[in-house]
């Protein structure tokens, strides 16, 4: 077509940064953090954020250069989120449950020229910087986050002789004037995730400020946030940057409450004293809230919406979730695609069935949200789309402008990851008549029983309906006989008690007969900071167990 003109008129880089510039004129002496009697106004943020990237720059932080942060759902972790882009940088956030060794080997690989770490986990990060003298990388500078709002002077690093800067001390610094760094192309990278390493070593997940602003906006829609909600931070914001809802809470002007530590208690009381109207959590924290005691609980004083993933969500969770008085939206994603990828959008139809099928059809992983192109489970050899049958079993894969750029360094695991130019999720799912998805297992997580598949999300909802039951996790145990055998681990409610055979009774009377776990074992779970069982741990533990003999298996 003749007469068109593409040019800065019509065409600017997509960025979550301009989220901030909106709200601090829109909302701004309306309150955006609040933490504990902490309390800033859009306008406040957005001038500390000004501030704190131009205190980079004056460090030296050019364009591409990786700024790490090691803190948790505090104001300061919310403000990097912005201040780090505006400086034309790349947001690295660590997960604050490594230890030093895995702390030494992120900043290592990604090159990043600052740290900023609580005070909490300061040992830690200084033991980082001890092993990496040791090798021939340049030391991060690390600034201290403390508590206390006032500047403070320079404390001497034991690992470094550039010493350490409080926070605040860095902050003030910087200059209001600051000229923003905008990206010169959208694709340019705005953030760096390292995976959580339940299944190998963490690869490093580059996130653009198209694909961020995009899923930002999308996150916003799927848990139905309007103007100004009031957000609880129980998301960990260094998880896929809090599932992109660290920019999305500023699109809409709204209220961060922010908790360094996050339990069923501190959820309730929080709840009421700022009136939360939205939060979210993988599954264990919806399990926490359920099975938190009388004394911990409170009467909400509203309908608060949820947003839940990381894991798919027992229907049994979902069920008494809605009892309580939360309302609860499923999402499905990964580090690779921002967090949520998906979303079980409800269907009015839907709401004259029981509530325990209501449960069941709320626990699939549902369909692409509005930032994401498509979602399909396909043959992974041939590539073909599966029958809508909700019966055969294929590879969940994602396209869209709000799948990873790539793995950082890792040329060949990016390849492989978009080999067919889908995103392979090595999530096995099946497709229902109505186009939603459901995931049946991880393809390592099969379990394969005299050449039948088990579905270990399967056997599990099982399990977590059990009365006893608080948390549960079934991986393949080997077996001279069938291959291998479901081995379920399970932890049991506080004042609650069962045993093996009464928990395998259970399941027989809910399960077809090969599907029943033929092991139990009683333990807690170990899992990632972000709610998710290392089953790999688990699998360890059932194949160091030995295989079952045939006798003892023929008698279960």
């Amino acid at each position: 077509m003749e007469g068109l003109l593409r040019c800065p008129a019509n065409c600017v880089p997509l960025s979550p940064i301009s989220f901030l510039l909106r709200s601090a004129k829109v909302y701004r002496d309306k309150v955006s953090v609040v933490y504990g009697n902490v309390k800033y106004t859009w306008r406040e943020t957005l001038e500390r954020c000004l501030k704190l990237a131009s205190s980079l720059t004056q460090m030296g932080i050019s364009t591409g250069d990786v700024v790490a942060a090691f803190a948790p759902n505090i104001p300061a972790m919310y403000e990097l989120h912005f201040a780090v882009p505006m400086a034309g940088a790349v947001l690295c956030t660590l997960n604050i449950r490594h230890d030093s060794a895995m702390v030494s080997v992120l900043l290592r690989h990604s090159e990043a020229k600052i740290i900023f770490v609580d005070y909490q986990f300061q040992e830690v990060v200084q033991g980082a910087l001890k092993l990496l003298s040791n090798t021939k990388a340049k030391l991060p500078h690390l600034i201290l986050i403390t508590e206390c709002k006032k500047p403070s002077p320079i404390i001497k690093n034991a690992a470094s002789t550039s010493g350490e800067l409080q926070y605040e001390s860095f902050l003030e610094v910087g200059q209001l004037n600051f000229d923003i760094r905008w990206p010169k192309d959208e694709w340019d990278p705005i953030s760096l995730n390292y995976t959580s390493g339940t299944t190998s070593s963490p690869k490093g997940v580059v996130f653009s400020h198209r694909g961020a602003y995009l899923n930002s906006i999308a996150a916003v829609l799927l848990n139905s946030i309007g103007p100004m909600p009031v957000y609880l931070w129980t998301v960990p914001m260094f998880h896929c940057n809090g599932w992109c809802l660290t920019w999305g809470v500023a699109a809409q002007g709204g209220t961060n409450v922010c908790r360094r530590r996050v339990s069923a208690k501190d959820i309730f009381e929080s709840i009421c004293l700022h009136k939360v109207t939205h939060m979210g959590g993988a599954p264990t924290i919806l399990n926490m809230l359920v099975n938190a005691p009388a004394s911990e609980r409170k009467t909400l004083p509203h309908k608060v919406e949820v947003m839940t993933g990381a894991a798919p969500p027992p229907p049994e969770i979902l069920f008494k979730m809605e009892e309580l008085g939360f309302g609860v939206t499923h999402s499905y994603g990964l580090t690779e695609t921002y967090g949520p990828g998906t979303v079980c959008t409800w269907k009015p139809e839907w709401d004259a069935l029981p509530a325990h099928e209501q449960a069941k059809i709320k626990s699939r992983q549902g369909l692409q949200h509005h930032g994401m192109e498509e979602v399909d489970i396909k043959d992974p050899v041939t590539m073909k789309s599966v029958p809508a049958d909700a019966k055969t079993t294929g590879e969940v894969m994602f396209r869209g402008n709000v799948v990873m750029n790539g793995y950082l360094k890792d040329l060949k695991a990016t390849q492989e990851a978009f080999k067919g130019g889908w995103l392979r999720t090595g999530d096995i799912g099946v497709k229902h008549p109505d186009g939603y998805i459901e995931l049946k297992d991880r393809s390592k997580d099969i379990i394969i029983s005299g050449g039948e598949n088990i579905s270990t999300i399967e056997v599990e909802s099982v399990l977590f309906s059990h009365p006893a039951i608080l948390e549960a996790a079934v991986v393949g145990r080997p077996d001279e006989h069938w291959g291998e055998t479901p081995c379920a681990f399970v932890k049991l409610k506080e004042g609650y008690n069962t045993n093996s055979e009464e928990i395998i009774k259970f399941c027989r009377g809910h399960l077809p007969h090969y599907m029943v776990p033929r092991t139990i074992v009683f333990q807690d779970l170990p899992k990632t900071s972000t709610g998710k069982v290392q089953k790999f741990v688990l699998r360890q533990k059932a194949k160091a167990m030995g295989s079952l003999s045939k006798k003892s298996t023929s008698k279960l």
